[in-house]
């Protein structure tokens, strides 16, 4: 297995990481997950890590592999490194086209819970059961690559052929429809202002009046939200720095999605420092990317989404992993 190396996100002066950063992540770049060869219960995610640095010393590209599979292709995983485990490209049922045959591959960037995360060894989350509901109908096994966030807006990793798709909690933007096609909607999102209980801020408008400082995961809608509000935020690599910026000090208040800030907020320990000092509606709604021109696939997600949400599976997954489904408006 190649060894562990963990990438940064953008240059290093926009980068904010605090010293105990590595703690909050649970030192996640010297891990690996370990190979069981038994079987899950349904729902459930195996995952094997391997990771490699990648290109040039200027720019850390680095992939980190997880080979995922449901209890219905359970069984024993092969430990995949950075290119295809074998196979080449080829096709899932229905003549759509996938970058590795047998499987469908998911770039995503972890973690970023409740949406995909490391759960006991596995990649799980709500993103991940919904790109599930594909790989099933597409009679294949979703294969997950970690890879960094900007490559999202540009479609770098499906360009190249190492992704069929992406899902990251990635909001469906014209910026990006520029250069990646979209999936129907499966997630409706606002952001969030999470502030620390001592700093006393109740809104953003607050926040600047008392000069505080404010943070955000690096190319993100929720840093471009801060920067049209006039604010220049500290910029995080992930979701997990975000929230140890918070706690470290670095930052008063940080804007991030909303159902992150939830999941947060679940923990006692975040529930007593930290609180939701402002809900901000966006009108924001997450999307599945795939390769331009990728029509076969785009209409197989959007019809295992229209699916899933006419039979209850939709609301069942999302109670699982976020809570109760909000009601359409009449």
């Amino acid at each position: 297995m190649a060894g562990s190396v963990r990438f940064r996100r953008g240059s290093p002066e926009r980068i904010a990481e605090g010293p105990s950063a590595g703690a909050a992540r649970g030192l996640r770049s010297r891990r690996t997950v370990p190979f069981r060869n038994r079987r899950s219960p349904p729902h459930s995610w195996r995952s094997t890590v391997s990771r490699t640095a990648r290109g040039s010393s200027s720019r850390r590209h680095s992939l980190r592999i997880r080979v995922a599979a449901s209890a219905a292709a359970a069984g024993a995983f092969l430990i995949a490194g950075c290119s295809s485990s074998g196979g080449g490209a080829g096709e899932a049922a229905g003549g759509v086209p996938v970058v590795e045959k047998g499987k469908l591959t998911t770039c995503t960037h972890l973690p970023y819970p409740p949406f995909q995360f490391e759960k006991d060894g596995k990649v799980v989350g709500f993103d991940v059961a919904l790109v599930d509901l594909v790989a099933s109908r597409l009679k294949v096994e979703q294969k997950i690559l970690d890879t960094p966030f900007e490559n999202f807006k540009t479609g770098a990793f499906l360009n190249s052929g190492e992704c069929d798709l992406a899902a990251a909690g990635m909001t469906i933007t014209d910026e990006r429809k520029k250069n990646v096609d979209f999936s129907v909607p499966y997630f409706d999102a606002t952001q969030a202002l999470l502030v620390t209980k001592k700093s006393g801020v109740t809104s953003l408008a607050d926040l600047k009046a008392k000069s505080k400082k404010l943070g955000a995961q690096a190319e993100t809608t929720g840093e471009s939200y801060a920067k049209g509000q006039g604010f220049d935020p500290v910029a995080f690599e992930s979701s997990d720095a975000v929230i140890n910026g918070l706690r470290t000090g670095q930052v008063d208040a940080v804007v991030i999605d909303y159902p992150v800030v939830q999941g947060w907020l679940k923990d006692p320990k975040n529930a007593a420092e930290f609180t939701l000092a402002q809900n901000i509606d966006t009108g924001e709604q997450y999307g599945f990317s795939v390769k331009k021109g990728n029509t076969a696939l785009v209409a197989a997600i959007d019809k295992a989404i229209t699916d899933a949400k006419a039979d209850g599976t939709y609301k069942k997954i999302y109670e699982q992993w976020i809570g109760p489904l909000p009601q359409a408006a009449p």
